[in-house]
């Protein structure tokens, strides 16, 4: 019901953040422009649904926040905008998130205007597949 209502709408353009779960390829079909994720990593490290709790229990040094465009294949896109952020080990991860988030919004804004003109196309980072780690949800 959900799919055939957004295929009603027609939207240019669809927005995911936080999801955490696999989209089906006829969801990422509907939008004529694609589906763009705000991811709280420096992708392609930590694919999947807790990188940035995996980022900290690791001690990384560094994370990020990426604005990608979806694929089938989990948090696997073309990177379109990507921004660092210095850790120094005293970060709680709500806190971390939400600035997360927040630093990925503004990414996405600016990256809007070479959305709609399809110029975009030419800044698109590929993902280096051979650099991927994975980020499993935590185990409660």
């Amino acid at each position: 019901d959900f799919l055939k209502r957004l295929e009603e709408i027609a939207p240019d353009l669809c927005v995911t953040a936080a999801y955490g779960c696999f989209l089906p390829q006829c969801f990422l079909d509907l939008p004529r422009l694609g589906t763009l994720n705000v991811h709280p990593s420096l992708l392609p490290l930590y694919r999947g649904a807790a990188p940035l709790q995996r980022c900290l229990e690791s001690g990384d040094e560094v994370t990020g926040v990426t604005v990608a465009f979806t694929v089938l294949k989990m948090d696997a896109g073309p990177i379109l905008r990507q921004e660092t952020r210095s850790l120094d080990g005293s970060e709680q991860e709500p806190e971390l998130l939400m600035e997360m988030f927040e630093r990925g919004t503004r990414l996405l804004i600016s990256a809007l205007p070479s959305v709609w003109d399809g110029s975009c196309k030419s800044v698109l980072t590929p993902q280096d597949d051979s650099r991927a780690t994975k980020a499993p949800k935590l185990a409660v």
